[in-house]
């Protein structure tokens, strides 16, 4: 028995829409996946320019600790991360450093920032419960700068 054009156009419409209901999923997951990456990406950037910043502020001569934290903590809330007060900044003086081969006296700081993925982090947490994989990872950064 010979199809009809009428039915061959139903039956592809079902297809149509068995392969969209296959790779919409995908699709979505793939562009969600690059705008979360693109955040942790410019997250990253703030983080290494605050940290930056720290070390320029603990290099110079009779800066205090304190003004490197708030130093840094400023940088990360004019970035606008929104876990900026989370952060955990770590302060060494006096590191040794070899600069065409005399050693030299820096000062580094460590920043380690809490971030979590807005949607894939929640996904993770559901697919795999009862493990860390749903919490939020910690991005590190360092910079060590001359001491003046």
């Amino acid at each position: 028995m010979k199809q009809t054009d009428t039915e061959r156009q139903k039956n592809d419409r079902g297809a149509a829409m068995i392969e969209m209901a296959l790779t919409l999923p995908l699709l979505l997951l793939l562009s969600v996946g690059v705008f979360e990456f693109g955040r942790a990406f410019q997250t990253w950037q703030v983080l290494t320019n605050a940290t930056r910043e720290g070390a320029r502020v603990a290099s110079l001569p009779g800066t205090t600790d304190t003004a490197v934290s708030t130093r840094v903590q400023e940088y990360l809330t004019a970035g606008q991360l929104p876990s900026a007060s989370f952060s955990s900044i770590l302060i060494t003086r006096d590191v040794v450093i070899s600069i065409g081969g005399v050693d030299k006296s820096a000062s580094k700081v460590t920043v380690n920032y809490p971030f979590e993925f807005m949607v894939l982090q929640p996904i993770a947490g559901l697919v795999v419960p009862g493990t860390d994989v749903g919490e939020p990872i910690t991005l590190s950064v360092s910079a060590t700068m001359r001491n003046e």
